[in-house]
C-alpha cells in the first residue's frame, strides 16, 4: 500500500483548478496497483483537489481536521458541502486534540500528515512561506525526516492575488 500525504496552496486561481487536478489524477494514478491511500486535511484548494482525485482513481482517504472548531471556524460557506462530502467519503478521521483552529493546530495537523505518509505531494509555487504552518515549511519538514516529495505545479497554474 502507498500512503501519501499532500500540502498545498488554498489560494489557486480558477483556472488553475482543472490544471491541478489534472497533474494530480495523472501523479496519483501512478500508485493505484499498488493500493493508493491519500491523507489530506481537506482544507479548500490543493487539499480538496488531491482528496477528490484519490477518491476518484478508487484509493482511501483518511484526514486530518487540524481543530475541533475548524469547521465551524474556518470552512467558508461557499466549501462547506464539499468539506462534509469528502469528510464523510473518508474511511478515516482524525481530529486533533486542539478546540481551535490556530498556528499550533495547523503544524500538528502537518507533522501528523507527515507522520502517516511514505512520501509526500506538495502542490506548491515553489515560493517561500508567509508563515509557520504553511506549504513551504510542510515541504520543509518532509525533507528535513527524509520523506520524498514530489512537487505538482502544472504550466499555467497561479494563486490569486
Amino acid at each position: 500500500m502507498t500512503v501519501i500525504a499532500v500540502t498545498g496552496h488554498m489560494d489557486l486561481t480558477e483556472e488553475s483548478v482543472p490544471l491541478v487536478r489534472e497533474a494530480l489524477v495523472a501523479l496519483l494514478g501512478r500508485y493505484v496497483e499498488q493500493g493508493l491511500t491519500g491523507v489530506s486535511c481537506i482544507a479548500k484548494g490543493a487539499d480538496a483537489l488531491f482528496a477528490e482525485a484519490v477518491l476518484s482513481l478508487g484509493g482511501q482517504l483518511i484526514v486530518v481536521v487540524p481543530s475541533q472548531d475548524y469547521r465551524e471556524a474556518k470552512v467558508k460557506p461557499d466549501y462547506v458541502a464539499e468539506f462534509d462530502r469528502l469528510h464523510q467519503a473518508a474511511a478515516e478521521v482524525t481530529v486533533m486534540p486542539y478546540a481551535e483552529a490556530n498556528r499550533e493546530a495547523y503544524e500538528a495537523a502537518n507533522s501528523e500528515l507527515l507522520r502517516r505518509a511514505g512520501r509526500l505531494v506538495a502542490v506548491w509555487d515553489g515560493q517561500p512561506g508567509n508563515g509557520r504552518g504553511g506549504t513551504a515549511d510542510t515541504v520543509a519538514e518532509a525533507r528535513t525526516i527524509g520523506l520524498p516529495v514530489e512537487v505538482v505545479w502544472p504550466e499555467g497554474a497561479c494563486r490569486k492575488g
